[in-house]
């Protein structure tokens, strides 16, 4: 159950195969759609990056740098399977089918979830740290009691791991051998908080086996690694082997969100260490030094890209039409009169605002 003394690698920083016993390479077509998945992702964080500056997003906590966990934790499960996402897993849910602008919504601040849930297999990103892992437990109870093979993914950073939910649906996991893997992107930091003042575990991998079940850490700037791990973790999962646990080790190249200021606990010297470990670039390399990728390809990739990132740009420069019955709308099944004499007195004031103007 102890994971491996150092993460799994299937490809290193130069792009260079590197050969292992227990996990094999994926296929050229599966590093081809990582890596078209990691050009549009790279091309959604610029985009909104932007968009933050522009005033059309609230806030935008980025994955640059870690596009290779996100892409490889949607690209991992099968069409009936479930992420439940934190607030920087945007790239994650968009690989997974969710337009770019519907899961924009939360982050623009219009509502709480702009897709359709089961429509996608992606529950509502969670703001609040590692409540999400409970409600990804319960789901994945709920399917096992129900006879079906839905395997759900349980993503989180190095700061959830600090959190008493996370001890608790580690254990509930374990006890009620549920099909879950908990994948933890190790990014280095809780917003300021360095993962040496969180944990004098060896590796967060290595929580594991206080719980019962089999822990790996990998290279999480390596999707060909992340992709065999996970499909793994998965597997296992499906197959009635209970959950795992998977760490990530990457990094977050950027603040923890635009109102950040990263200088104040980090060198530059050390975000810029990380460049060469660009989980981007390290993909290109391979696929470039196999004759898999070329010039024209490389255009193709980047004009949908750019495409993503317009259609994106159009709708979030539109001002969205709200209506402000919708905060009364969903409260209750059937609305009480307290809540229609709220609204009511909303709307006397919006009628009244209207009317001064």
């Amino acid at each position: 159950m102890l994971p491996r003394d150092t993460p799994v690698q299937l490809i290193d920083s130069d792009g260079i195969v590197v050969n292992d016993t227990d996990y094999a390479l994926p296929s050229s077509d599966q590093l081809m759609s990582a890596y078209a998945a990691l050009v549009n992702g790279r091309r959604i964080n610029d985009q909104c990056n932007a968009l933050v500056r522009q005033g059309r997003l609230a806030v935008y906590p980025s994955s640059n740098g870690q596009e290779a966990c996100q892409v490889a934790a949607a690209l991992a499960l099968a069409d009936g399977d479930w992420i439940f996402p934190t607030y920087r897993d945007s790239v994650a849910i968009i690989t997974r089918g969710v337009a770019p602008a519907d899961a924009m919504v939360l982050l623009r601040g219009d509502w709480h979830s702009g897709y359709n849930p089961y429509k996608h297999g992606v529950a509502p990103q969670a703001t609040p740290l590692a409540t999400q892992l409970l409600h990804a437990v319960g789901f994945a109870h709920a399917a096992k009691l129900r006879g079906e093979d839905t395997v759900v993914l349980a993503m989180c950073g190095d700061g959830a791991t600090s959190e008493g939910d996370f001890h608790e649906a580690m254990n509930f996991a374990a006890v009620f051998q549920l099909p879950v893997v908990f994948f933890v992107q190790n990014n280095e930091f809780a917003i300021s908080v360095p993962l040496s003042r969180q944990t004098a575990a060896p590796s967060l991998a290595h929580k594991a086996i206080g719980y019962g079940m089999p822990g790996q850490h990998v290279d999480g700037n390596d999707v060909a690694a992340l992709l065999a791990v996970l499909n793994e973790s998965v597997n296992r999962g499906r197959t009635g082997g209970g959950p795992s646990l998977v760490e990530a080790h990457t990094y977050r190249m950027l603040a923890h969100t635009n109102a950040d200021d990263d200088t104040r606990y980090r060198e530059r010297e050390e975000v810029q260490a990380w460049v060469a470990r660009d989980p981007l670039t390290r993909l290109q390399t391979h696929l470039r030094g196999e004759g898999l990728l070329d010039n024209a390809a490389e255009a193709a990739l980047a004009e949908t890209a750019e495409n993503i990132a317009t259609e994106l740009r159009e709708v979030m420069n539109s001002d969205p039409k709200l209506d402000p019955e919708q905060l009364f709308a969903h409260v209750f099944a059937e609305r009480p009169a307290t809540l229609d004499t709220q609204w009511a007195l909303l709307q006397d004031e919006i009628e009244r605002t209207e009317q001064s103007t």
